[in-house]
């Protein structure tokens, strides 16, 4: 071919035949034929289709990705563009909304739902209806209610890591706990005649609240999982029924046996009340409600109580579980294995042998007064104690990378109506699960599968979460990379939180990155130190009880983690990074009335969370945590933070030490914290290098399509100028992505080939990885929704890479994990962080060190808890190291 004087190609003449071929005329068919044919040719292709090609796919796909083929004939949210980073973010943060919490609220707070009960099941179903509502979720014609043990329940759990589309279902434990039957408590006389007995029901005068009214005796006031008893004995105080509290009673020669055990509720847990009591022969427990406790809003400076004011009812009582939560949570029966229907039982080594009940206030005060000069205190507590269904609602949202998990949950059950807890939690979720479906429908897959958890019967022990965690202890442990908590989003004015110190920076940056629910231009960071609208003179020793709670927060004001709430079964038995936060009372906000039929609505609407601005913002914070866990290429785990936080723990342990007289030489210990110190470094390194890798990879990627793009575009011009028609940038893109694939609504459903080691060992696909890297890497524009050809062998290095370096941060938490456990509670395997062994909801740092100091005063124990504790962070210092 040559060059015209122009410079471009003449076109090649097609050839002229010498002689011409004669025409021939030949009868053109009719229309009427042509469509026959045409519909002949339709029908068989319709054949085709229906009774081959569609049962082979369905095939094909079943055999590929299981059970998850019946969602085909769902209706996913196709994706016309994929929208990821600071877009999605603000994309989330647009949805929730006051209006659709505060409906939430009154749907699953206005009526009481007792885990076990028929209202419990009722928001079971409410919540599977939401997420199948706002997350496209296929529904079934039979409803999802699987039997835990049972083939389904096993296999929508374990495979998680395999769905393409969202899926949610009910899984039913069975634990046994316990309701009330008949309950009594009266001051007897040195002649045996009844002094006084108490009204034990919450009474509600009027109708000013009319659903505590209603519902005040739905729910009898007793303790969950107490023993059954009828015992009676003399009245001794025990002030918080501490540790301390009894060592004083001992050391001023009280004898607590056979007396009935009154203490206040607050600084532990209100088990551990009853455990201490029954260890020195108490006959049974009344724990109570104190007004010193109330901060500054009681009716002595001048509030009324509520319903018609923000001080507390007299009349309220604190329900709530009294198992012996630092020994074991979860079913008292199945300890460590999962609570089924057939499951063989033991008798409970977590829950108490005496009787105990809550009692109000007022009942308290008429004890104080009656019980003296000989007369006793007969409590009787009879409960009906048996195997009940729970149910925990799931729910998942896949990601491209399958085999990493990012766990929302929350608590659905409460004692009565729980309008706070943990029903001001469950709203917020309900935000939340808004706000993921509203990315979905707009193109958004996360980068990590995420799972969205309504836990059950957390209040009576954490039983919904713990029966999960240990039914699926393999696939938490590989798979959930994080755990993120809402308990009760909103009880007062001022924002808490507690959290793992890898999640310590992640948690505070995305709060600083909320506004402050009602004052402009601060952060929801800014509302830790709010108060509330009240003010007035407080009780000392009450302060001082609720303010050691918090003395263990890190430099940045994050709080570790202790338990009573569903974080526990994650992070302290398998080693799952967690955290917890929300907005709790202040001693300025009107008092919450816990685990009361006064935990309302009305309450909750008037003086917690008016126009529930808080809920909105705590469903935003957990929501933009989710989005970015989900979404990013390195997880923001920060281990080098850890383990500083490490070096501080062994600092108090080194005070212990020094206060307790126990000479243990920690030197060592502390030389491997700093080795690890450095190994973190190293590993930070790493993180900022692979991702940096990542992006150079697809930069220079993108810049080759780019030229192949021009390339073919010219060509495509040149084609189009041969046949006398314009070129439109528009038309070659309609037909053609950067990778010559059309795009995909779903294209995950054509990978068949190419795949990479799992963080569990199965094999994944490299392609769907490294596309779901690049979408959120903010490559996206690059290739519309298809998935391109990456080079191979360099592509699947950087992943492996990546994929590396996010296994070691997990793994951070896992390291800290000891099959042996702690001495005498040996369900809890963290060496790191665990409730204290008399406090239940408080966090004691190098907890088996810590308590062998302190509780034990034991030399010998305290140098073998020190080298257990080293050998672990030796071997973590190995795992985690980069070779640089």
């Amino acid at each position: 071919m040559e060059k015209s004087s122009r410079g471009s190609y003449e076109p090649i003449p097609m050839p002229v035949t010498e002689v011409p071929e004669p025409y021939s005329r030949q009868r053109k068919p009719s229309r009427w034929s042509k469509l026959f044919g045409l519909t002949l040719v339709l029908i068989n292709l319709l054949i085709f289709h229906t009774f081959f090609a569609a049962p082979v796919s369905r095939w094909g796909y079943k055999k590929f990705y299981g059970d998850d083929v019946q969602d085909l004939s769902a209706k996913p949210h196709h994706p016309k563009k994929h929208i990821w980073g600071k877009a999605a973010e603000k994309l989330y943060l647009s949805v929730p909304d006051e209006a659709s919490a505060l409906a939430a609220s009154r749907l699953f707070a206005t009526k009481p739902h007792l885990a076990g009960s028929e209202g419990d099941l009722q928001t079971a179903r409410d919540f599977l209806s939401l997420l199948q509502t706002e997350l496209g979720v296929y529904v079934p014609e039979e409803e999802p209610l699987f039997a835990a043990g049972s083939s389904e329940s096993q296999q929508a759990t374990k495979s998680i890591t395999k769905y393409y589309h969202p899926k949610a279902w009910i899984d039913v434990y069975y634990p046994v706990m316990n309701t009330p039957l008949d309950r009594a408590l009266q001051v007897v006389g040195d002649d045996g005649e009844i002094v006084w007995e108490a009204d034990l029901e919450e009474v509600v005068e009027d109708d000013t609240d009319p659903e505590a009214l209603e519902y005040y005796t739905a729910v009898p006031t007793f303790h969950g999982l107490s023993a059954a008893g009828d015992v009676q004995g003399r009245l001794v105080y025990a002030n918080y029924g501490r540790k301390e509290d009894y060592d004083a009673l001992v050391e001023k020669g009280v004898n607590l046996t056979g007396a009935i055990v009154i203490a206040r509720y607050g600084a532990i847990f209100r088990g551990l009340k009853i455990k201490g009591a029954q260890e020195l022969g108490a006959a049974g427990v009344l724990i109570y409600s104190d007004l010193r406790d109330d901060g500054s809003v009681t009716e002595a400076n001048g509030y009324l109580p509520y319903p018609y004011g923000p001080a507390r009812n007299v009349n309220s009582v604190q329900r709530g579980s009294v198992q012996f939560l630092s020994k074991y949570p979860g079913d008292p029966t199945t300890p460590g294995t999962p609570a089924y229907e057939n499951s063989t039982r033991t008798d409970g080594e977590n829950i108490p042998k005496i009787p105990s009940l809550p009692i109000s206030a007022a009942n308290a005060a008429k004890l104080f007064e009656l019980a003296e000069d000989g007369k006793e205190v007969r409590l009787v507590n009879n409960v009906d104690t048996k195997v009940t269904p729970i149910w925990n609602v799931m729910g998942v949202i896949p990601g491209y990378i399958k085999d990493e998990v990012v766990v929302v949950g929350n608590h659905r059950d409460a004692w009565v109506m729980g309008a706070t807890d943990p029903s001001s939690g469950t709203a917020s979720v309900h935000e939340v699960v808004r706000g993921l479906g509203a990315l979905m429908k707009q193109g958004w897959k996360p980068l990590r599968t995420i799972l969205i958890a309504s836990w059950d019967a957390e209040e009576y022990g954490l039983i919904g979460s713990t029966e999960w965690v240990e039914d699926f202890p393999e696939f938490v442990g590989t798979n959930v990379v994080t755990y993120l908590n809402l308990d009760s989003s909103v009880g007062g004015s001022r924002f808490h939180s507690a959290a793992s110190p890898s999640l310590s920076h992640f948690l505070r940056q995305a709060a600083l990155d909320i506004p402050h629910p009602t004052a402009k231009g601060r952060t929801l960071w800014d509302a830790r130190n709010d108060n509330g609208p009240f003010g007035g003179e407080m009780d000392a020793e009450s302060v001082a009880a609720s303010q050691s709670v918090n003395v263990m927060a890190d430099s940045l004001g994050v709080n570790p983690l202790g338990s009573g709430s569903d974080f526990t079964a994650f992070l302290q038995h398998i080693g799952v990074a967690s955290s917890d936060a929300g907005f709790g009372g202040s001693p300025q906000d009107a008092v919450y009335h816990y685990h009361s039929v006064f935990d309302s609505e009305r309450w909750q609407e008037l003086y917690a969370d008016p126009g529930f601005h808080r809920h909105v913002a705590v469903a935003k914070h957990i929501g933009l945590e989710t989005v970015r866990l989900s979404s990013s290429i390195i997880l923001p785990l920060n281990t080098t933070h850890y383990t500083y936080e490490l070096e501080n723990y062994l600092d108090g342990v080194e005070a212990l030490a020094l206060d307790s007289k126990v000479d243990v030489d920690l030197a060592p210990l502390r030389k491997s914290i700093v080795a690890l110190q450095t190994a973190s470094h190293s590993l930070d390194f790493e993180k900022a290098s692979a991702e940096k890798h990542l992006y150079k990879l697809i930069h220079k990627w993108k810049k080759r399509q780019s030229k192949l793009k021009k390339k073919l575009h010219k060509i495509y011009c040149r084609l189009r100028k041969v046949f006398g028609r314009k070129c439109k940038d528009s038309d070659f893109e309609a037909h053609h992505t950067c990778s010559g694939v059309a795009g995909d609504a779903h294209p995950a459903q054509h990978i068949r080939h190419g795949h990479l080691q799992g963080l569990d060992g199965q094999r994944v696909h490299h392609r769907e990885v490294l596309f779901g890297l690049a979408v959120h890497a903010g490559f996206h524009e690059s290739f519309g929704t298809a998935h391109p050809k990456f080079p191979g062998a360099e592509f699947r290095k950087v992943v492996r890479r990546i994929r590396a370096v996010n296994q070691k941060l997990v793994g951070f938490e896992r390291g800290f994990i000891s099959e042996d456990g702690i001495s005498e509670r040996e369900w809890y395997k963290h060496l790191g962080i665990a409730p204290g062994k008399w406090l239940g909801y408080g966090a004691t740092p190098l907890p088996a060190l810590a308590e062998a100091i302190q509780i034990d005063k034991n030399v010998t124990l305290a140098e073998y808890e020190a080298g257990r504790l080293k050998d672990l962070i030796d071997k973590l210092s190995d795992n985690i190291r980069v070779e640089n």
